[in-house]
């Protein structure tokens, strides 16, 4: 790439302002779990959880959209990945011990009411933390996620997972990033590199071990945990996408929170709320419930 070419591409990445603010807060002894927000403190809460390998700032686009509509954007990096800490033992690598931290956050941060947008595992963690008794989440979208995750989604993560190879160049990681990223449909060079630059740094290659420990089977069935959530919800499906079937957002929509479901065309696994139909159609969700 040339020194005008890669001067452009620097452009459109950085059109993505900084986060207003960042935080920590303990979690187990010296660890840590860190985050960002945008928007004033006294605004609206939305809180925003990130997929498996990824971090709190693949919400970027998506926050500074909200916060122009009286938003509170607050981008947790779930242990393990981003800025928070690695833990000592792997196998806490799980949905349960990520809700426990999410709820101290939620605790330490004071919100008692409040809006979640999660992609993937975040919206795991936002489906256990919603079926809650008095649990404050009053909004919920899931992106790419439901009741049931299917094996064929759980054995292609497992099979890159933790596994990155050497990468010596920030070039050499973004087409690392496309290749095993290439279910997140079209994105320009300039958006591959926003996706790239700051998942390269941190993530735990022990996020794998579980993956390793008990190798996927059959498909994970929450149906439960989905049923005793008792507030709107938004369910994004990536029209090709591998994770979540139009049978269970079908079914989604006709039990517990009986979920609105939106397909994303030409996506699968999953849409990253960079583009702005994506962020569109959150924003409506949520604002329109104001």
């Amino acid at each position: 790439m040339g020194s005008g070419a890669a001067a452009a591409l620097l452009a459109e990445v950085c059109r993505v302002s900084e986060p207003d603010r960042r935080g920590k807060i303990p979690i187990a002894g010296p660890r840590i779990l860190a985050y960002v927000e945008w928007g004033e403190p006294s605004a609206r809460p939305l809180v925003c959880v990130h997929g498996l390998t990824r971090c709190a700032r693949d919400f970027d686009f998506l926050a500074q959209e909200m916060v122009r509509h009286g938003y509170r954007v607050i981008c947790p990096d779930v242990v393990g990945r981003g800025d928070s800490s690695w833990l000592t033992d792997p196998m806490d690598y799980a949905v349960p011990t990520y809700t426990k931290h999410l709820l101290m956050l939620l605790a330490h941060l004071q919100l008692e009411s409040l809006h979640w947008v999660g992609t993937s595992l975040g919206g795991l963690i936002g489906m256990a933390i919603a079926a809650m008794p008095g649990s404050p989440i009053e909004r919920l979208v899931l992106n790419e996620v439901g009741p049931v995750v299917s094996v064929a989604a759980l054995k292609r993560i497992a099979a890159y997972v933790g596994k990155w190879p050497p990468l010596p160049s920030i070039e050499a990681a973004e087409q690392y990033v496309r290749s095993i990223s290439a279910p997140f449909g079209p994105h320009t060079d300039a958006e591959w590199r926003f996706l790239t630059q700051h998942v390269v740094r941190h993530n735990d290659p022990a996020i794998a071990v579980p993956f390793a420990a008990e190798p996927p089977t059959a498909d994970l069935e929450l149906w439960k945990l989905y049923d005793d959530i008792r507030c709107p919800t938004l369910v994004l499906h990536g029209e090709h996408s591998d994770m979540l079937t139009r049978d269970t957002v079908a079914r989604m929509g006709a039990r517990g929170p009986r979920a609105e479901a939106v397909e994303i065309a030409g996506v699968g696994h999953a849409p990253t709320l960079i583009h702005a139909d994506q962020i569109t159609i959150v924003r409506d969700f949520l604002v329109g419930a104001r």
